[in-house]
């Protein structure tokens, strides 16, 4: 029979385990919920672009986006509809390279997208070209940018080049930009040089709002730093900058007098773009003759970054 020290060893087991539980569901649910609130804002700004600027100028947008407002001036199909067929085949490749759960998120913010063109109705603000162009690809942009942020998709033309680069062996951006130099050379023959010019103005504008709003402005780079003073470095990077860092010993491949080459400390770090000057500097003041190697980086999690603002 157990004893009640046992029991209780037990009831506590139980208890971790429904905390822990308890914990992951609440931690699930809420990442739900901001992924869906990043979606629907996403949504609303991208009908808003699409109605109030591009599809009253007939204008047009790469990717998905642009086959679908292309279509709907040759033709003259409704928008929600052709979104909803063209990015079919997307979500359906999206489920087999990436996974269900994007598939899912992804399908709702089309679906949604297509309902908002459908129902809600946004004046047009201007009929001036550039504008039309510029702040018709911010606010398609921030949508698409924002639902990718929800973990979702407006446009699967990325999903598209993401499995033909795996085919291919070329690079997502390569895949992107050839899909879109069909896309605006088709525009060019149906609907006018002019407007192809600028709907690629207006796909630029798109892209560096989208690149900002998944991106944010603090884009982070690693720092690797070889220095006969790698102690002041480390000491100056974490007390006086306030960054994580780590610092591992390396062999030098390459010594002038033949001699056996020499060990010691190599520092890594991450920073955010506006902080590397102030590192340079400092590094400078210690040793102006230090080996410094940067090199971008997308994206980051825990350490002693900066969170990414929206």
């Amino acid at each position: 029979m157990p004893n009640s020290k046992t029991k209780g060893y037990r009831l506590l087991g139980h208890a971790g385990a429904y905390l822990k539980r308890s914990r992951k569901l609440r931690v699930g649910f809420k990442g739900f919920l901001k992924d869906m609130l990043f979606i629907l804002v996403g949504i609303f700004s991208a009908a808003f672009g699409l109605e109030s600027f591009l599809l009253p100028n007939k204008f047009i947008d790469g990717g998905a986006t642009g086959i679908s407002l292309l279509a709907t001036e040759i033709f003259a199909l409704p928008l929600p509809i052709l979104i909803l067929v063209v990015n079919v085949p997307f979500l359906i490749m999206g489920y087999k390279v990436i996974g269900k759960t994007f598939a899912v998120k992804a399908t709702i913010a089309i679906l949604g997208l297509a309902l908002v063109l459908s129902t809600v109705h946004f004046p047009e603000i201007t009929q001036d070209k550039l504008l039309v162009a510029v702040f018709g690809g911010f606010f398609l942009g921030a949508g698409i940018g924002l639902s990718i942020r929800g973990g979702g998709v407006l446009d699967g033309t990325e999903v598209l080049a993401i499995f033909l680069s795996r085919k291919l062996g070329t690079t997502i951006g390569d895949i992107i930009i050839l899909i879109n130099i069909v896309i605006f050379l088709a525009a060019a023959y149906f609907l006018s040089i002019e407007t192809a010019l600028y709907s690629m103005l207006t796909y630029l504008s798109a892209s560096k709002t989208l690149d900002f709003v998944v991106d944010g402005i603090e884009e982070y780079t690693g720092v690797t730093i070889i220095s006969g003073k790698s102690e002041e470095i480390r000491v100056m990077i974490s007390e006086k900058l306030g960054r994580g860092l780590t610092v591992y010993r390396a062999k030098g491949g390459f010594s002038k007098d033949g001699g056996a080459q020499k060990d010691y400390d190599v520092i890594y770090t991450v920073v955010t773009r506006l902080e590397i000057r102030r590192l340079n500097i400092e590094i400078s003041k210690i040793d102006a003759t230090a080996f410094v190697v940067m090199n971008s980086i997308n994206d980051t999690r825990g350490g002693m970054i900066k969170k990414r603002h929206l």
